[in-house]
């Protein structure tokens, strides 16, 4: 990484003046602005979010296709007029840079900032069609998620006592969602223990002969793993889903070996059971069942080597 970044694309610069931009929100709840509380809300959400990026190496927020903007990223300030990724090239990103920033975060967020853009450059006022209990607490959850990747709290974000209020709203939601999936997955439960034990028998006979690479039509996106996972629900047979978020080249491998292991990490997104139709979407819905969402195994592959130059 450049040791002198220009400041634009600077992590530590993008994160403070993320730190200017919300204590701007604050400012304007308080005063009972809801439109510009969200507006200076959505702009500090960005910033945080370039920041985080930038934290790893700042050509991960310049625009790839303004070869200056990439010159400044190495460290070759050859412009000031630095281009950055837009805010749905930001998320997409981050979605995989942070194990819990999910596709309802990611949507959340490219939702805000479409909201933002129209408030910005048309007629529309999409802010004031919004209620406060409709995004607010799926906010404060974005940015903590954030911020925890940044080895960072919403408390040192926002200053202790600012920061009470988001955090109790983070607390309500947290248990909104953990009661909600307990109901859940106990509606299923009934439903299933409801059904004749020879019907459960064969439901459950039937769930384990379903393998994971025919279930893609379970899930409402395309993902880059299907596993298998224990319904908690019926204890059958169920599935989960999700994106990669690392892998790495295990050291067991013989010295003339043509294949090798590789350590992969998933982070589950959607949690599908056939037999009892229980479904869980995103990473806080299935750490509330007690499943976990991270997943990891091990792939066999042949090996990749450079072609030999000069050698003909």
């Amino acid at each position: 990484m450049p040791d002198d970044v220009f400041i634009a694309i600077s992590g530590e610069a993008l994160h403070s003046k993320s730190k200017v931009y919300v204590s701007r929100a604050l400012a304007r709840k308080s005063l009972g602005d809801l439109d510009e509380y969200q507006l200076w809300a959505s702009l500090a959400l960005e910033l945080l979010g370039k920041a985080a990026l930038a934290r790893k190496h700042p050509s991960l927020i310049v625009d790839p296709t303004h070869w200056q903007s990439m010159f400044v990223a190495a460290g070759i300030n050859v412009t000031t007029d630095v281009k950055t990724i837009t805010a749905k090239t930001l998320f997409e990103r981050l979605a995989h840079l942070v194990p819990r920033f999910d596709k309802t975060i990611q949507k959340f967020c490219e939702g805000i900032a479409e909201r933002r853009n129209a408030e910005l450059h048309s007629a529309d006022l999409p802010f004031r069609a919004m209620r406060l209990d409709a995004w607010e607490a799926r906010y404060w959850h974005a940015c903590d998620t954030v911020l925890q990747e940044m080895g960072s709290s919403l408390e040192h974000w926002l200053g202790a006592t600012d920061a009470k209020a988001p955090r109790r709203l983070l607390d309500e939601a947290a248990n909104a969602i953990d009661a909600a999936v307990k109901l859940r997955v106990n509606a299923a439960r009934d439903k299933f223990k409801a059904l004749k034990k020879s019907v459960r028998d064969r439901l459950a006979a039937e769930a384990t002969l379903r393998e994971p690479q025919h279930q893609a039509a379970l899930f409402r996106d395309r993902f880059d793993e299907v596993w298998v996972e224990t319904c908690p629900s019926c204890g059958c047979r169920a599935f989960m889903t999700g994106e990669q978020t690392g892998e790495d080249i295990s050291e067991e491998r013989d010295e003339y070996a043509v294949w090798e292991i590789v350590d992969r990490e998933f982070i589950g997104e959607e949690f599908r059971c056939p037999t009892c139709e229980l479904s869980l979407i995103g990473s806080d819905e299935i750490k509330a069942t007690g499943l976990s969402y991270v997943h990891e195994d091990q792939q066999e592959r042949e090996l990749q080597y450079e072609p030999d130059y000069g050698n003909d």
